[in-house]
């Protein structure tokens, strides 16, 4: 018997998603990988430019800042 794909659709019949032979797989896996880590990436990047926009995250930043001014003036070189 020969694994074929099978595709697996929704109750309204679309298709959405399919099971592959892993000799398949396997072509494809190393791609899903790297699509997944750029998606990832681009994720975390979003997130960072919403963060320089969000007052919260931006009113915390501060107040940790404010927190740790003692100590880094006690630990850090004045700037010349």
């Amino acid at each position: 018997m020969v694994l074929q794909r099978q595709f697996i659709t929704d109750s309204a019949g679309r298709p959405i998603g399919v099971i592959l032979p892993l000799e398949e797989y396997n072509l494809v896996a190393e791609l899903l990988t790297q699509r997944l880590a750029v998606s990832l990436l681009q994720e975390r990047l979003r997130a960072m430019e919403a963060a320089a926009h969000d007052e919260v995250f931006l009113a915390d930043s501060d107040q940790t800042m404010q927190d740790f001014d003692r100590v880094d003036r006690e630990w850090w070189e004045p700037a010349s």
